[in-house]
């Protein structure tokens, strides 16, 4: 009798918050990463990120990006080039040299930010979805199509056969 009436909500789906892939120590890597889900970054990468989930830039990371666009971003360690996230967080260790547009913005004691901050109400990451090529891998086996001809497996004789 007394119920509020609730709002109705869009449906929005929710960033991934987790690590499904990691960039190791002492890998250097040059080109484009783009994608869902999150990654952890503790060697070198140099090209552009846009991923729709969580971009960590660990403590032994170093990122050079002209733009890094993801849902959350962390970073403990060093990077180079504007960032364009819902939230940011620098922790006590990180370094992060570029302009900043964020929804949401954290920083520990010891942070590093050479750049401007800009805080907006709503910011458009232009996370565009997947190609088709992605797609296809996580299609089923039976679905994916085979356009290389199977060889027929070629064995070892062992003396004494």
């Amino acid at each position: 009798m007394f119920k509020k009436p609730t709002p109705a909500t869009q449906e929005q789906t929710a960033p991934i918050e987790r690590v499904n892939s990691v960039l190791g120590p002492g890998i250097n890597w040059a080109g484009n990463l783009g994608g869902r889900g999150g990654i952890r970054i503790e060697g070198t990468f140099e090209g552009e990120i846009r991923i729709q989930g969580l971009v960590v830039v660990g403590e032994t990371g170093r990122v050079t990006c002209q733009n890094l666009r993801a849902n959350s971003v962390i970073v403990a360690g060093a990077l180079r080039g504007n960032v364009t996230a819902e939230k940011l967080e620098i922790r006590s260790t990180g370094r992060v040299w570029g302009d900043v547009v964020t929804i949401a913005f954290a920083t520990e004691e010891g942070a590093f930010l050479r750049g401007q901050v800009r805080m907006e109400e709503k910011v458009d990451l232009h996370l565009e979805e997947p190609s088709d090529a992605v797609k296809d891998l996580d299609a089923p086996a039976d679905e994916k199509r085979m356009d290389t001809p199977k060889r027929p497996a070629r064995g070892r004789q062992v003396a004494g056969d």
